[in-house]
């Protein structure tokens, strides 16, 4: 069973390392090339691409041209605990998991890159912006879905065929990510759980900062708890979410809670 998340615009390259364990990105050559597309725009040029502000356009125009394949320990860090988003507050992999945690999550977590394609957990990056969703126009095509083509979904197969237990993806990914992936190519069902806040009245919500952090926090329970089967997932209950039969269906299980849980 594999779990695929997306990345996180927030990173944390300050914090101690949980790990010192790392291992290089598949698709490195791949990231080279759209580095060097990048590293002929103006500041001025990726604010309108990526519709942020001059400063953090300033920051990753600086981050291009800094981008080296020679990663080290002073330049890079192992992805999973680089990125710093509601979904990896959720995992709290710098403090929950364990050496034998991190190498599981190696096996069984895969997190989808605009720039990287697929990273593993413990793959070295160096700090970077360049969500899936940008405009970027290659010799591939006119974005980064089509830069990437088959493939992200070709690595998500063949980790499928290698992770433990049963061969389902488990889609924890937003649906920018989630879109570099070609399901029907993948030969293994995709089960996207959903997370709903229900007020007093019973009236079922998705709130998407408590959505992304269960995200994260079930992504962290099926590593730790070594689940590889999707039936198990029924048993998920963090966060006070819990696994709603009605609601459910066996692509999609959802799982609820009331509101004195938030």
């Amino acid at each position: 069973m594999l779990i695929v998340v997306s990345p996180a615009k927030s990173l944390d390259y300050e914090s101690p390392l949980a790990t010192k364990k790392f291992t290089e990105p598949a698709h490195l050559e791949r990231a080279a090339e759209l580095i060097e597309v990048m590293r002929t725009k103006s500041p001025e040029q990726i604010a309108k691409l990526m519709d942020i502000s001059p400063a953090l356009a300033q920051l990753n125009f600086d981050r291009y041209h800094d981008w080296d394949r020679a990663f080290t320990s002073k330049n890079s860090r192992a992805a999973l605990l680089a990125f710093n988003g509601d979904v990896y507050d959720g995992m709290d992999a710098r403090n929950s998991f364990s050496e034998r945690d991190f190498t599981h999550a190696q096996k069984t977590l895969r997190i989808l890159s605009g720039l990287y394609g697929v990273l593993r957990p413990l793959d070295l990056m160096m700090p970077y912006r360049l969500e899936m969703g940008t405009k970027l126009t290659t010799k591939t095509g006119k974005d980064l879905y089509g830069f990437w083509g088959d493939t992200i979904t070709n690595a998500i197969r063949e980790a499928l065929a290698e992770s433990p237990g049963e061969k389902a993806l488990i889609n924890l990914a937003s649906i920018e990510y989630f879109g570099s992936v070609k399901p029907a190519k993948l030969d293994a069902p995709v089960i996207a759980p959903a997370f709903y806040d229900a007020d007093k009245s019973g009236k079922p919500k998705i709130i998407s900062f408590f959505a992304k952090r269960a995200r994260g926090v079930m992504s962290a329970w099926i590593i730790r708890e070594r689940i590889t089967s999707r039936k198990a997932l029924v048993n998920f209950d963090g966060m006070g979410y819990r696994y709603d039969k009605i609601q459910s269906t066996e692509l999609r299980p959802v799982f609820t809670r009331v509101e004195s849980a938030l």
